[in-house]
């Protein structure tokens, strides 16, 4: 078996506001496997500035793996339980290599029958009419779950934007779920809970940074919304962390993004503790480029979740790849008749 690995930087369509900053560009890594004539194709999708494997030795660690490939995808995830974003692309090259067809990793009705998965509208933090025009282009093409970014932009702005939206819409017609990136501080992260909640909401998404865990439990007790964690997970990396965050903080939902927690492994053992406690989750991709979103929702649709997935990211770049995957009323579906282009890549298939 032979490996090697291609970086390639995604270019956003439109410069994209987090609480964490504005992005324009997404640096990527693709692993590439060949074997007695058949191909395979994972992404190493480390997000800078948020995964635990945005380090100086990342490129250092996937040429030791291409080095390395001939002990198997078992032990080199062992060897890379730091790098959790190596681990999930060597998951989808593993099995994009032993796939009767590379890009159908999981097949079901999903790949071959165009059975959809529901996912939601993403909107963007940016100046009031912005966010807003966002948010009519969603209801328009036919979206009836919307994620709303905030944190960056002041709060009461960000509250009459979702009046807007309940004034229009009530909860029967659109689910509302909101993403704080961590952006809140704890002393007034309950009594922004607590506006929030007047708009009946779904959710909130990591209200104040990661690793404080007394405080997110005790808002986790206390919330009138109910509340997600996403960034909150990063970086736990054995079974019995894991749980015992669970535990500690028992929050209503988590979020599983498999590049940054370790792959399919790593967020079926987080589904798995979750499960023995009632907490509710859902999967959301983390700005991949077709590649890992198509291993990630293909994933997705084989565990039976009917909550709305965060998959909706494959039309952000200006550069991302011709796929099979396509958003139609709110809704991803793999139609075999759009074929996979991987030429910008340079690579032969």
């Amino acid at each position: 078996m032979n490996a090697t690995y291609k970086p390639y930087t995604l270019q956003f369509k439109q410069a994209s506001g987090t609480s964490r900053g504005v992005l324009k560009t997404k640096d990527t890594w693709f692993m590439i496997l060949r074997e007695n004539g058949r191909f395979g194709i994972g992404e190493c999708g480390m997000f800078r500035g948020l995964s635990i494997d945005d380090r100086p030795d990342f490129e250092t660690k996937l040429e030791w793996t291409c080095s390395n490939i001939h002990l198997g995808l078992e032990k080199l995830r062992d060897e890379l339980t730091e790098f959790p974003s190596i681990q999930f692309g060597l998951e989808i090259a593993f099995k994009s290599l032993s796939s009767r067809d590379s890009f159908e990793l999981f097949p079901s009705a999903f790949t071959q029958k165009q059975a959809p998965i529901d996912i939601n509208g993403l909107i963007w933090m940016g100046t009031k009419d912005f966010m807003k025009q966002q948010i009519k282009d969603k209801l328009k093409t036919g979206f009836r779950c919307i994620k709303m970014k905030i944190g960056a932009i002041d709060f009461d702005t960000e509250l009459e934007l979702l009046k807007f939206i309940r004034h229009e819409f009530t909860i029967h017609d659109i689910e509302l779920r909101v993403d704080a990136n961590g952006a809140f501080l704890p002393s007034e992260a309950l009594h922004r809970l607590q506006r929030l909640s007047e708009f009946d909401l779904h959710s909130i998404e990591q209200p104040i940074k990661q690793g404080q865990w007394a405080e997110m439990a005790k808002l986790c007790k206390e919330t009138p919304l109910p509340i997600a964690l996403d960034e909150e997970l990063i970086g736990l990396f054995s079974e019995s962390k894991k749980q015992e965050l669970l535990k500690i903080i028992n929050p209503q939902y988590i979020i599983l993004k498999p590049t940054l927690i370790g792959g399919f492994k790593g967020s079926k053992e987080w589904i798995d503790l979750a499960a023995r406690q009632q907490i509710g989750w859902w999967v959301t991709s983390a700005l991949e480029s077709n590649i890992g979103l198509n291993a990630i929702a293909q994933w997705t649709y084989t565990l039976k979740n009917k909550l709305p997935q965060g998959l909706g990211t494959g039309s952000l770049y200006t550069n991302n790849f011709d796929s099979s995957l396509v958003v139609k009323n709110g809704t991803l579906r793999y139609e075999n008749e759009h074929p996979w282009d991987l030429s910008q890549l340079d690579i032969k298939i």
